[in-house]
């Protein structure tokens, strides 16, 4: 803190600033307990989450665990084939080589998605019931990360193959997956889990992002067709339920295709999905192209370019920037709502789990099952939330 100088008796006295903290009794006494109301409300806030605080963590220590350490694998990765799993290893594999790349090459926020993969990694590797050749597996992807993560900060030219891995990563994966030709097949009627939940999720968050652009720029088009296309699409997606549109692409898309064209269930789960999100984020962007001021395609326009160049390097970045956090909000909504596919017959995470539930050696379980589930969920929440206010602080989002 600066001192004030000031002068006393031609001499000049040092004076420091008078304290600006209360102390934790005085913020108490501020905050809390500053009327005989707020003290009322603060006792009886404090005793309901004393409660609250007291029974979850009765519930944790006296739960019997035992419905998740011996279905751990079936929530993870549902029915996949044992002999199969290296493909699932080899998808990790790359993932937390390009984490520790992005980490050591751009740090920020992929610095902090890297350490809370790689410390899930470290506690699932602790855990008492896992294999040790998953442990060893687990312990190789965290050195990986690291390693990588050293590589990058000494490679920082690798920026443009990084980037175009990460494009690439889940067609790579799915590949490696399903087989597609390359490999043996391994039929997604397998897949399930914690597994399907994260590819259903990944694939639509990254294949609606594009569609809402291109849905957003054609609703503000000058050409009627496109214009009224955009905007009968948007709305009337918006307008229906998100089971309709599962329900509409698990059942009724067979009887429109006929039967020489077969699409498989994960495929079609993840259309539906894509179609209904885009719509979504296409309203999102278009409210982030109305918040910018008109002097800002007037400047572009002045500069002599083009429409493709105005909108992809002048005001596209603002918009999207000025809409980061419903993006991510619509993507959290997007990673929850794929729980859905359980009633559409996919075994996803809360599927898998309703599955235990209902099976006779694990009867009132669920509590148990339900709140395993519910973490998960909430980790991977979380994260994105966490990133995206990383993201919001790095552009200087709210700042002026």
């Amino acid at each position: 803190m600066e001192q004030l100088e000031v002068s006393e008796n031609n001499k000049t006295v040092a004076m420091k600033p008078p304290r600006t903290s209360l102390g934790v009794g005085g913020w108490m006494k501020e905050n809390l307990f500053s009327s005989w109301i707020n003290s009322i409300l603060t006792i009886v806030a404090a005793v309901i989450a004393g409660s609250i605080i007291n029974q979850t963590v009765g519930f944790i220590v006296s739960a019997d665990w035992t419905v998740i350490s011996v279905n751990f694998r079936l929530l993870m990765v549902g029915q996949f084939p044992m002999e199969e799993m290296w493909r699932i290893w080899a998808g990790l594999t790359l993932l937390s080589v390009l984490l520790g790349f992005s980490w050591g090459i751009w740090k920020g926020s992929v610095g902090h998605v890297a350490i809370v993969i790689g410390m899930l990694m470290l506690i699932m590797a602790m855990v008492p019931f896992v294999t040790m050749n998953t442990r060893l597996l687990l312990g190789m992807n965290i050195v990986l990360i690291l390693t990588t993560y050293f590589l990058g900060k000494k490679l920082p030219k690798a920026k443009v193959s990084i980037l175009v891995l990460w494009v690439l990563f889940i067609p790579i994966v799915v590949t490696i997956l399903n087989g597609l030709g390359v490999f043996p097949p391994v039929r997604t009627g397998l897949w399930g889990g914690f597994l399907l939940t994260l590819l259903i999720a990944s694939v639509s968050i990254v294949c609606s992002f594009p569609i809402g652009v291109l849905l957003a720029l054609g609703r503000r088009s000058k050409l009627p067709v496109v214009k009224w296309f955009c905007i009968i699409y948007i709305e009337f997606i918006r307008g229906i339920p998100l089971i309709t549109v599962l329900f509409v692409m698990q059942l009724m898309l067979p009887l429109f295709l006929g039967d020489g064209i077969n699409i498989d269930n994960v495929i079609r789960a993840m259309t539906g999905f894509t179609l209904f999100s885009a719509a979504y984020l296409a309203e999102n962007i278009r409210g982030g192209l109305q918040s910018l001021p008109r002097g800002q395609f007037e400047a572009a326009q002045a500069l002599g370019l083009s429409q493709p160049k105005l909108m992809g390097l002048i005001i596209l970045p603002q918009a999207l920037r000025a809409v980061i956090p419903a993006m991510v909000g619509q993507f959290i909504s997007i990673f929850k709502d794929t729980s859905l596919v359980a009633i559409v017959g996919l075994t996803d995470l809360l599927g898998m789990g309703k599955k235990l539930i209902a099976n006779p050696g694990f009867l009132g379980k669920q509590m148990e099952v339900l709140v395993f589930i519910a973490l998960i969920y909430f980790i991977f929440c979380y994260l994105m939330s966490h990133v995206s206010k990383r993201l919001e602080v790095s552009l200087g989002l709210g700042k002026r």
